[in-house]
């Protein structure tokens, strides 16, 4: 402890308060290391940057600041106060490198401000962010345990441990981290139908029966892109009923199963959602894993969203049934604040990714290392580069320890509570149902005087869909406010609020309702 407080009590102060100042017009990226003597001029360049970015990082955590200054895309193509996006022949000057760090960051949105609610992916841990920029340092790629031997034996824990709280036994299951859900979900759709039609590696899908894949009609479009990309086809993506709450309704599936039976179809493949993109809603996975048991299908949960509620003990109990997945897809850089990308697919069975994905490359993968070459983990998947997204997280779990993160999720599922109950107190919004939130998605409308008694026709649902496009519009242009709206079915656009930056308060939404009424009120 004693030498990082000293680092922490003599370089930090110096490279945030000092006035270093290089001389940026006369030099250039060539005088930067590996340049000779380009010591000197590195650590004075790379202290410019910090700077940058603690001043952005400030901001971001300022709740008086904007979360963003808005440009349409014409103008940020023509360029904007010395801020340039055209590329030249010739080098640039490090005074314009500087400048165009900073332009990025100024018209950039602040993802971490504590009034961004536009995406699942919010928030800004200055640990995160201290292991994203030690992964850069390492620049290196997780196919061999030989150029990532710190990284591969990291991924192996934390994948551990995430199985460990899934339920599953140490020596059951596999597993990767990957670019984002979508290509989590496409490695469970593409590992389930190599289990059940080993053919398919070499053959095709030319020497396969028509195969069907069962979803909820809620669940994320992730299934109908993997559909197409490996060939199975978006036909054959049957959707599953929800109730009104977008829980699947496991009566339908079985109908659905069975139907497809009848018309020759070959069904394998289930995937269940824990806390769907739009509604937050869980899906009964014990029923569906009594299902799947009974059919022998394979049983994925996509957790991308709801994933993190497992680490909580109050709220765990929403994913029962968990356990007995062949799959499960989870974010941590969603509901647990990791800086993006950070997707893990976590399959109940040892080996099956390499065997689905091997290619057994000689230039990579050499049987006769001096080491255990089981821990060249590149050959179970379906990139060959692999970028390093386990470290950030890591030493987040590090930093806060499991219980630090119930803490987050637990306050933040909180917060979604706040809104629900202050929205059922305000005249000029109504919930777009009436149960309380299971995970921070809040979904409502903002009815502005003009539509309030108003009949509630057709008209009235042509207006009322309007509402929130011209609101979102103004929020933007103002840049105080961020938060999604989007139509379902056959209701007009409606909010989407979702809660995952612990830095928010209930000031925070306090004052998002305050400033739709603002901005409403003459519609």
């Amino acid at each position: 402890m004693k030498n990082i407080f000293l680092i922490s009590q003599t370089f930090i102060p110096q490279v945030l308060t000092s006035n270093w100042s290089i001389d940026s017009k006369a030099i250039s990226q060539a005088d930067l290391l590996p340049a000779r003597n380009g010591e000197k001029c590195t650590e004075q360049f790379l202290a410019e940057i910090l700077q940058i970015l603690f001043n952005h990082i400030k901001k971001t955590y300022d709740g008086k600041s904007k979360v963003l200054d808005f440009h349409h895309p014409h103008q940020l193509l023509e360029g904007l106060e010395g801020f340039n996006l055209e590329l030249f022949d010739q080098p640039e000057p490090l005074e314009q490198i500087l400048v165009d760090c900073s332009g990025t960051l100024k018209y950039s949105i602040k993802t971490g401000h504590p009034r961004y609610f536009n995406q699942l992916s919010s928030g800004l841990d200055i640990i995160g962010l201290a292991g994203e920029w030690l992964t850069a340092t390492a620049n290196t790629n997780m196919f061999t345990y030989e150029i990532a031997p710190v990284f591969i034996a990291m991924e192996e824990i934390v994948l551990k441990k995430m199985q460990e709280i899934i339920g599953w036994g140490e020596n059951e299951a596999d597993g990767i981290f990957s670019p984002g859900g979508t290509i989590s979900n496409l490695y469970s759709l593409q590992a389930a139908r190599y289990k059940y039609f080993p053919l398919v590696k070499t053959k095709g899908m030319a020497a396969l029966p028509q195969i069907a894949v069962f979803t909820s009609e809620q669940s994320h479009y992730s299934f109908r892109k993997a559909a197409s990309v490996l060939g199975i086809g978006t036909d054959n993506v049957i959707a599953v009923k929800c109730d009104e709450r977008g829980k699947m309704i496991p009566s339908d599936l079985e109908d659905k199963i069975q139907k497809a039976e009848r018309q020759g179809q070959h069904p394998f493949y289930v995937s269940a959602t824990a806390g769907t993109t739009v509604f937050g809603a869980f899906d009964p996975l014990v029923s569906i894993a009594d299902i799947c048991k009974r059919y022998g299908l394979w049983m994925h949960v996509d957790a991308a969203w709801g994933g993190g509620l497992l680490l909580s003990k109050k709220h765990r109990h929403k994913l029962n049934g968990i356990e007995r997945a062949n799959s499960v897809t989870w974010n941590p850089h969603k509901i647990m604040g990791v800086p993006l990308q950070c997707s893990a697919i976590l399959i109940w069975q040892k080996g099956l990714l390499q065997s689905c994905n091997e290619q057994c490359a000689d230039y990579l993968f050499q049987m006769d290392k001096h080491y255990d070459t089981s821990y060249d983990t590149g050959d179970k998947t379906i990139q060959c580069g692999r970028h390093v997204d386990v470290f950030k997280f890591w030493l987040m779990w590090k930093a806060k320890g499991t219980c630090g993160f119930e803490l987050q999720i637990n306050k933040i599922l909180e917060l979604a509570e706040y809104l629900y109950n202050k929205l059922k107190s305000k005249p000029n919004f109504e919930l777009v149902f009436h149960d309380k939130p299971e995970c921070t998605n809040v979904c409502f409308w903002y009815i502005p005087p003009s539509l309030e008694h108003a009949p509630r026709d057709e008209e009235w649902n042509a207006k009322l869909h309007k509402v929130a496009p011209q609101i979102k519009a103004r929020m933007m242009e103002e840049g105080t406010v961020m938060v999604g709206y989007q139509p379902q079915g056959d209701k007009p656009n409606f909010f989407r609020m979702v809660i995952s930056n612990p830095a928010s308060k209930k000031s925070d939404i306090d004052f998002l309702l305050e400033e739709m009424e603002r901005l409403g009120k003459d519609l």
